[in-house]
């Protein structure tokens, strides 16, 4: 599975946070990363410097093998609760689609 993470002009897109990043969306995709071809990662600061409670969003896009991309959106206070948010909201809707896939 291929990791890419983008970031915008108002977060420092580091590798360290890149590292964490993958780290804690494969870890809450647990057992269906084999299912992906790729995941990508985009962290934005909605208000720049203004500040503000939940100004940061992550949208995480999963590509499953044979399906049609993914995509979820969680905006949160800072930058890990929002990948832990989204990667949560990713892991339900990939259930959720493979559990589909599993009845026919």
């Amino acid at each position: 599975m291929q990791f890419q993470m983008n970031t915008d002009s108002n977060i420092h897109g580091d590798q360290h946070l890149a590292d964490e990043a993958e780290k804690i969306v494969t870890a809450a995709l647990g057992h269906l990363t084999d299912r992906l071809s790729r995941i990508e990662v985009h962290l934005a600061d909605v208000n720049g410097a203004k500040g503000g409670g939940d100004d940061i969003r992550c949208t995480v896009e999963a590509r499953p093998e044979g399906m049609k991309p993914q995509a979820v959106t969680h905006s949160d206070a800072n930058a890990n609760a929002a990948l832990h948010g989204a990667a949560k909201k990713l892991r339900t809707l990939l259930d959720s689609e493979f559990g589909k896939l599993g009845r026919h």
